[in-house]
C-alpha cells in the first residue's frame, strides 16, 4: 500500500491540501496530515505510521523535506522503514528505493586510463 506522508509546520498559516492532493494523485490510498515543525522528532503521525509499516507498503513524500529538515533523522526514519522491508518514494526528488536499475558499465571513454 502507498502510504502519503504530508506535514507543515505548525503556526505558519500553512496547509497541506496541496500536499495531500499531489499524494492521493500519485496513487496513495492512506495519507497522514502533520502540524509539526521538521526539526522536532515529536511527530505522532510519523510514529504512527512507522510503527504500523509492513513490508509491501511504500512511504510517499511529495518532497523530501516534508519528511525531516535533519539530515540525521532522515537517515534514522529512512533505517526504521527499511527495516520493514518497507519502501520509500519523494514526488519531486529522483528517489525511490522500490526500484532498482542497473548501473551502466562505463564506456570505453570513461575507463581510458585504466589498466587492461
Amino acid at each position: 500500500m502507498l502510504i502519503g506522508y504530508a506535514r507543515v509546520s505548525r503556526g505558519d498559516d500553512q496547509s497541506n491540501t496541496a500536499q495531500a492532493r499531489a499524494l492521493a494523485d500519485g496513487g496513495c490510498k492512506r495519507i497522514l496530515k502533520e502540524e509539526a515543525s521538521g526539526g522536532r522528532w515529536e511527530r505522532p503521525e510519523l510514529h504512527r505510521m512507522l510503527d504500523h509499516l509492513r513490508e509491501s507498503d511504500t512511504v510517499v513524500v511529495w518532497k523530501l523535506n516534508r519528511l525531516s529538515r535533519s539530515l540525521k533523522d532522515v537517515l534514522t526514519i529512512m533505517e526504521r522503514i527499511e527495516a520493514t522491508s518497507a519502501g520509500f518514494r519523494s514526488l519531486t526528488e529522483a528517489i525511490d528505493t522500490t526500484t532498482s536499475r542497473p548501473v551502466p558499465e562505463p564506456s570505453g571513454a570513461d575507463r581510458a586510463g585504466e589498466a587492461p
